[in-house]
């Protein structure tokens, strides 16, 4: 950050008075610039023993496959950033939504919520965001292509419960590889 989104004055990266933490401050307003984790949302879509699964479009990781997941957007709850999320990639709807896992990815400053849901329709399609749109079984599921590591945890986390249908609550994290 170079300028004040408040003044557009220049800022330095000092430790305010009664904070702890490096943060922007303007050097003529005075104002502290927090910046924070982002909340990235999305959900399980389950259709019988099915999952539905999209093969991204954009990118990164185009190419690769993942749930229907992306950033929360201001104004809107957890379930209906991952209900949109899900209609925007997928072009279906889901219901029933419940907390199944939240990861900390603390190197790249994003928090993950995902839910388990339930698919309304087999009404998916492509979307300008997923190239293909497929309803996978356990079995199809392309683990050599999933495109984001939290994706791939919150997979083999489903399939291990999936077994008892007790879907507990989760909190795990994802650190930065060597």
């Amino acid at each position: 950050m170079n300028f004040c989104s408040h003044c557009g004055k220049p800022v330095r990266l000092t430790i305010p008075a009664d904070d702890n933490h490096p943060r922007y401050v303007c050097t003529s307003c005075g104002a502290v610039h927090y910046q924070n984790p982002k909340v990235v949302v999305g959900c399980i879509p389950v259709w019988e023993d099915h999952i539905l699964m999209c093969r991204r479009d954009i990118e990164p990781r185009k190419g690769l496959w993942t749930l229907p997941a992306g950033f929360l957007e201001n104004g809107e709850t957890t379930v209906e950033g991952a209900c949109r999320e899900t209609y925007e990639e997928t072009g279906s709807r889901v219901t029933d939504l419940k907390p199944y896992l939240l990861v900390d990815i603390v190197y790249i400053h994003q928090i993950y919520l995902l839910f388990t849901a339930r698919l309304q329709a087999r009404d998916f399609h492509p979307t300008l965001e997923s190239a293909e749109v497929k309803l996978m079984r356990q079995a199809e599921i392309p683990w050599d292509a999933i495109a984001f590591t939290v994706i791939e945890k919150t997979l083999q986390y489903y399939f291990q419960d999936r077994p008892r249908n007790q879907f507990r609550f989760r909190i795990d994290r994802i650190d930065l590889k060597s």
